[in-house]
């Protein structure tokens, strides 16, 4: 892929083999003046802002996606064919929907069950299970694990819908009754995008609200909060 891409403005070598990818931008440029070191800024096209900087002397990436399969889809099939990006993290927030998950708990996701056509458009021959990068995912748990933090293993829900309307809501079975923990707009396509290109990603998530109990953070917290998820992702790069 010729570069720079249609939606990247990097030059060769201005973008790090390991990314962040929060869906905010501002949260892209949040990270970047407060955990890394001489961070650049390498993209502003469509105001998506990217830049690259150092963590413990190792050269780190920090872009924003948007929201919603079709968006990371774009960012992160450019990232890796066009520079390169071997190993992708995003670092999102996620709507719990388990009981037991509660407001600001991380969320590893082992896989993604989803409700969107993204992974169906490669026109495989069957449904594919988008998972994580074990070596990743494992690293994550371990650390959380060192650092006392409070997080959940397991499946997520990627849905297209941030707002599902009233009469598509039923009583029968649900994702949760499956195990799922949260649902958020992003991981499937990631791990696909992924898994075609043979990448590592993994999705590392906080949990913004919850769909069980009510609680919400605010959207100021959302943008410049949640530490942990950011610690946890530039210690397993």
């Amino acid at each position: 892929m010729n570069i720079p891409t249609p939606h990247i403005a990097a030059k060769q070598g201005e973008i790090a083999p390991s990314i962040l990818l929060p869906g905010d931008p501002l949260r892209a440029k949040f990270i970047a003046e407060n955990f890394l070191a001489g961070a650049k800024q390498f993209n502003a096209t469509r105001n998506m802002f990217g830049y690259t900087g150092f963590y413990r002397d190792k050269p780190v990436s920090v872009m924003g996606t948007g929201m919603g399969c079709p968006s990371i889809g774009i960012y992160t099939h450019e990232l890796i064919e066009g520079y390169g990006v071997k190993t992708l993290i995003r670092v999102g927030t996620t709507g719990a929907i388990s009981e037991d998950v509660h407001i600001r708990d991380l969320v590893f996701a082992m896989g993604a069950c989803t409700q969107t056509n993204y992974v169906r458009e490669f026109g495989l021959p069957g449904d594919f299970a988008p998972i994580a990068d074990f070596g990743l995912l494992i690293k994550a748990v371990f650390h959380a694990e060192q650092e006392n933090l409070p997080y959940h293993v397991g499946n997520v829900l990627t849905s297209d819908l941030f707002y599902e309307p009233e009469k598509k809501k039923h009583e029968g079975l649900q994702f949760a009754d499956m195990g799922v923990l949260a649902v958020e707009m992003e991981t499937a396509a990631l791990y696909a995008n992924a898994a075609l290109s043979k990448a590592r990603a993994l999705s590392i998530l906080t949990v913004s609200d919850s769909m069980v109990t009510g609680e919400k953070t605010t959207a100021e917290e959302r943008e410049t909060s949640f530490a942990d998820m950011i610690h946890v992702a530039l210690e397993i790069l």
